[in-house]
């Protein structure tokens, strides 16, 4: 029994691929299709985005809040895992990578559970939280800009029921938070939203060194 996380070298990441994920034949070709195009680095591993359907069957989830679609490789993960009522909000500003998107949703049949609100994120959850939506999502994922995290995480927490569940992405960033080096807008961002993190009663939490690092916090019952 090993008493910290392993490293995971390409040869042992090939077998925890081969042995450890159950990637659709649609999300194969989803994935595929985004490594050919530039920035194919935002996508979401694989294992990140069957452990995050995991836990939405887990839940029982029904309503999903998505900030940063990409190529919806990570929204399609969730939506499949979602019964034939459920629904995502998801937040982007690109119509070039969406429309790869919408494509491979269509395809998996799922397009009807997906809302795409393609304009900057805090605008529509400024607008959710005015319409009322407060509270009436189980889970939401946040994978956008950085420097916006914490605004994001705010706005989320309020729109996320309690018990729910908030999964932050990239709060490892690649080593970059410990490099003392590193003074990167981004990673200056990233290292003061998880500072933020450790310390705040309002959720419990965990980060998961999975992928990138993804950080969950389970908001409290009040």
């Amino acid at each position: 029994m090993a008493n910290q996380t392993l490293d995971l070298n390409d040869e042992l990441y090939r077998y925890l691929l081969h042995v450890g994920v159950r990637e659709p034949q649609v999300l194969m070709e989803l994935r595929e299709a985004t490594e050919a195009e530039e920035m194919s680095e935002m996508r979401s591993a694989p294992e990140q985005g069957q452990f995050m359907a995991l836990l939405l069957k887990l839940m029982g989830a029904s309503r999903v809040l998505e900030i940063g679609t990409f190529t919806g490789y990570a929204t399609l993960w969730m939506a499949l895992a979602l019964p034939r009522d459920g629904e995502i909000v998801t937040c982007d500003v690109s119509e070039r990578w969406t429309f790869i998107a919408h494509r491979f949703w269509e395809q998996a049949g799922v397009q009807e559970r997906i809302h795409l609100h393609l304009r900057p994120a805090l605008e529509t959850l400024d607008e959710l939280l005015e319409n009322g939506a407060a509270a009436s999502f189980d889970f939401a994922f946040i994978d956008a800009d950085k420097e916006n995290y914490n605004d994001y995480f705010e706005a989320c927490l309020q729109l996320v029921r309690p018990g729910g569940l908030i999964a932050v992405d990239n709060t490892l960033w690649g080593g970059s938070v410990v490099d003392e080096s590193n003074h990167k807008a981004s990673t200056e961002a990233i290292r003061a939203f998880n500072e933020k993190m450790r310390d705040d009663p309002r959720f419990e939490l965990s980060m998961l060194p999975i992928a990138d690092g993804l950080t969950l916090a389970m908001k409290n019952h009040v």
